[in-house]
This record gives C-alpha cells, sequence and structure tokens, in this order.
C-alpha cells in the first residue's frame, strides 16, 4: 500500500514524517528567535551604543531607540559635534537564544542577590509540590464523582448543573477567600490548583464514562454482577485508558494555573523567582525559568505518555515503551531438532 501524505485526514503519517514534523515543530519557532535575534535586519528597533560622541547622555552598551538616536544626532551634527553609533539591537526584554541557555546553567551555580532568597532548583521543587498536592486532591474527588456522574443519571442531574456553573467562576478569584480560611502559605496555592481542576475534572471524566461501550455492562448484568462489581470491574476498567488521558490533559492545566496561585499570599516558587528577575531587570533568567517550566511541563507528560503504554498495551497501536525496554527480554529462538 503507497503511504498516504501527511495531511490527509484521519491518516496515520509514517514513522519517518513523525519524527521530522516533531522536530520541525520545535526547530521552527527556535529558527524565528535566531533570525530576530541575531539578523539585523529582521526586527532590531534599538542601538546598542558603541561611541556616544557628542551625546551627553549615552554611554557605551546603553539601548535607545533608533528614532531617539536620530533625533539626537541630528542636534548634536550641528551643533558641530560627533554623532553617536552603534548596532542595530533586540529591546533589553528579549535576549537571544545563546544568553537564555547560558542563563539556564547560570542560575543552578549562581547563588541569589539577597542572603535568604531560593536558589532557583528550590523554588522549582516547591512549584512542583504545589502541583502535585493540588492535583493530588483533585484527582481524590474529582475522579470518583465524575465516574458516578458518567454512570448514574441521578448523581449527574444531582451534581453536574451546579459544577458546570461553578467551573465558569476563574479559580483567582477564590485567591483572597483561600487565604482567609488556609493562610498565607502552600495551603492557599493548592487550593487554587485544586479549584482550576476539580471542576473541569468532574465533567470531562463524566462524558469520558458515557462514551464506555453499554455492551459490556449489559453482559456483567446478565452474568448476574451486583451493582459494586459492576462498577469496580467493568465500568472503571473499561474507561481507565480514557480517563489515563484525561488526567494528562488536566495536569497540564493545572501548571498554567501555577504562576497565579503562587501570587496568592506569600510570594513562593518558581512565580517568586521570576518576579525577582524581572525586578533586576535580568530577562534572560525570566526566559530561562519560563522554559524550565515548559521543559518539566513537556517531559513529564512524555513520561506518563511511555506509561500507558505499559499500563495499556492494547492502546499502544504497536509502539514499545522506552521505559519498558530494559527490563524486556528477548526470546531465544526455538531450535527445531534434525
Amino acid at each position: 500500500m503507497s503511504a498516504r501524505p501527511p495531511f490527509t485526514p484521519f491518516a496515520p503519517a509514517s514513522p519517518r514524517a513523525r519524527i521530522l514534523m516533531t522536530w520541525g515543530s520545535f526547530l521552527f519557532p527556535l529558527v524565528v528567535w535566531c533570525a530576530v535575534s541575531y539578523l539585523p535586519f529582521f526586527w532590531h528597533p534599538m542601538v546598542r551604543i558603541t561611541d556616544p560622541g557628542g551625546v551627553t547622555f549615552l554611554e557605551a552598551g546603553q539601548l535607545i531607540e533608533k528614532e531617539a538616536l536620530a533625533r539626537e544626532n541630528a542636534r548634536v551634527i550641528v551643533a558641530g559635534g560627533e554623532p553617536a553609533v552603534g548596532r542595530p539591537s533586540n529591546p533589553i526584554f528579549l535576549p537571544a537564544p545563546h544568553r537564555v541557555a547560558v542563563a539556564m546553567v547560570r542560575s543552578f551555580t549562581t547563588p541569589p542577590r539577597r542572603a535568604g532568597e531560593p536558589w532557583l532548583h528550590q523554588s522549582l521543587w516547591h512549584s512542583i509540590r504545589i502541583i502535585f498536592w493540588g492535583f493530588l486532591w483533585s484527582c481524590v474527588f474529582g475522579v470518583p464523582l465524575g465516574l458516578l456522574c458518567g454512570v448514574y443519571a441521578g448523581c449527574s442531574r444531582m451534581t453536574e448543573p451546579v459544577v458546570d456553573f461553578i467551573r465558569y467562576m476563574p479559580a483567582p478569584a477564590f485567591g483572597a477567600l483561600a487565604v482567609a480560611v488556609f493562610g498565607i502559605h502552600d495551603a492557599p496555592k493548592i487550593a487554587i490548583i485544586f479549584i482550576g481542576t476539580f471542576f473541569q475534572m468532574v465533567l470531562v471524566i463524566a462524558n469520558t464514562t458515557r462514551k464506555m461501550d453499554p455492551a459490556l455492562l449489559e453482559a456483567a448484568q446478565t452474568l448476574g454482577a451486583k451493582r459494586r462489581h459492576q462498577l469496580f470491574q467493568v465500568v472503571f476498567p473499561g474507561v481507565a485508558a480514557d480517563l489515563y488521558n484525561d488526567l494528562r490533559i488536566l495536569l497540564g492545566w493545572a501548571w498554567t494555573y501555577l504562576i497565579v496561585a503562587e501570587y496568592i499570599g506569600a510570594s513562593s516558587g518558581i512565580t517568586y523567582f521570576i518576579y525577582q528577575q524581572a525586578r533586576y531587570r535580568i530577562y534572560d533568567n525570566v526566559f530561562a525559568a519560563i522554559l524550565m517550566i515548559g521543559i518539566i511541563g513537556f517531559f513529564t507528560d512524555r513520561i506518563f505518555e511511555d506509561l500507558s503504554l505499559v499500563f495499556f498495551p492494547w492502546k499502544s497501536n504497536g509502539r514499545r515503551s522506552i521505559l519498558a525496554r530494559p527490563f524486556s527480554r528477548t526470546k531465544r529462538p526455538v531450535e527445531v531438532p534434525a
């Protein structure tokens, strides 16, 4: 069978096309970033002064807009002075990729500017703990409630309307209330992560549960399975693979609430690090910290995706788990006696 074009509706891409498109999705924004940073004709609205000339308020290394520099140089030339010269440059808030790469390493090795401030790895670990506990409690209450709403119409009618109503309320709006109830430390931050994911989780899981093949439940009822057996031995195993994927997506939503949550009460975690570096105008570190959040979230999701091939091998479509390969044994060929 001839390979179909990669953009054929619902057609799976070939392994080679998948690899090329995956790397291309990362390389394209990186190429644009490099072009903006290193090619003077692309987008360099500022000028970094190399020789201030007769412009008294300028100094070497200072950034100034091109229009403002042109006006000052015209005034200096009329007065008989030397114009300032410089090279095209980006604004200070847009560092080049190599500077961000250096900052990602330097942030782990350079101590904080003020005594008592956390290191970057400490801030990251603090944020990961907040995500973990907020999402864990959301799963503890949201998964069972979503399953019950998906299975029983009565539970759905009594629960989903109010859940659907509350989910439109922005989670940060509960910040002041969370501080009043839980104090100013980590508890209100965990509460915001919980609020931001719990109500969405109930509806998503309920909808996924309703998609289960009803023939499985009818077969269990025909064989005389009790209600609790139908729920725990038929419904939950029947939708477990899809629920796992739902939780992977919802975990990404938890990360999106992190920055807002960490502004509530006492600032902490990676949000505090970003805020402090922005105050010091060290935008290399700001970009580095933002990229680290994306890297942690991306690779966490990749690990969970790989684990799904271990937990639900019938959903693998021929793929093998990278995590399971070191533990898999190679079958020896059977020797047939002559």
